[in-house]
């Protein structure tokens, strides 16, 4: 049986906007609970895809930051377009280093990364998350394990050649975290294998904003919107979205 690939989403509740950013290898399925919790609460959110993500792993090699860079800003740019004109930003992993970088570019009520990294891995070990989404991947479209390891095979012969450039991208980030001046509210979890953790501590440390806030959830991984603190995250986000001095 085929199974439904998830979709880039619109919730419209209120006026007040949240962008919400998924990570490297991820799709909206990550913040989609997120975003259902946020129109209960009365917030209108927008979860772009980047190209090449939630859809087969040959197409993601042969996209890049640019690519997904640009997807973010055409998400940031929808809800403008919708009339919204204060939008907050989520993001998790890279979609937490997109939403720092937002926060510089374009103007934003408040920032949330979660789970953002800010130590560049090898290109080597970023290509084994791609290896893993792509397996993942091919197990999801219901295809048997003889199949997934012949289509694995020719997988590999297509490098990613923008790994490097993901590199750097993260580099320029980090380098210009002190440019964040809007409210910050920084989120890691505790037993985040993905990431090195004290990513959250030069965020934080780093940033200029006046108000801004890190907390650590002590029993969730990486994924951790649909982790089992995502309650208490989603309650903390949204205390954190009605302390910001919004117009509407």
């Amino acid at each position: 049986m085929r199974m439904k690939l998830p979709q880039p989403f619109t919730f419209e509740a209120g006026k007040r906007a949240v962008l919400l950013l998924h990570g490297f290898t991820g799709n909206s399925a990550d913040v989609r609970m997120l975003g259902r919790f946020l129109e209960k609460k009365g917030y209108t959110s927008h979860a772009p895809h980047y190209k090449g993500h939630g859809v087969p792993p040959e197409q993601l090699v042969h996209t890049g930051p640019e690519d997904w860079w640009q997807d973010v800003m055409d998400g940031y740019n929808l809800l403008k377009d919708k009339g919204y004109e204060e939008i907050a930003v989520a993001g998790l992993s890279l979609g937490g280093v997109f939403s720092l970088k937002l926060g510089y570019t374009v103007p934003v009520k408040g920032i949330i990364p979660m789970c953002a990294p800010m130590y560049i891995k090898s290109e080597e070990v970023m290509y084994e998350g791609v290896l893993e989404y792509a397996r993942d991947f091919k197990k999801f479209e219901g295809k048997e394990e003889d199949q997934i390891e012949a289509e694995m095979q020719e997988f590999r012969k297509t490098p990613m050649n923008t790994l490097k450039a993901l590199q750097q991208l993260m580099a320029d980030v980090r380098d210009n975290v002190d440019m964040t001046y809007a409210p910050l509210f920084v989120v890691q979890a505790r037993h985040d294998k993905m990431i090195n953790t004290n990513s959250a501590n030069i965020i934080f440390e780093q940033a200029e904003s006046t108000q801004k806030k890190l907390k650590w959830y002590e029993n969730s991984g990486h994924v951790i919107t649909l982790g089992p603190e995502k309650e208490e995250l989603h309650e903390d986000i949204y205390q954190f979205l009605e302390s910001l001095d919004w117009s509407v």
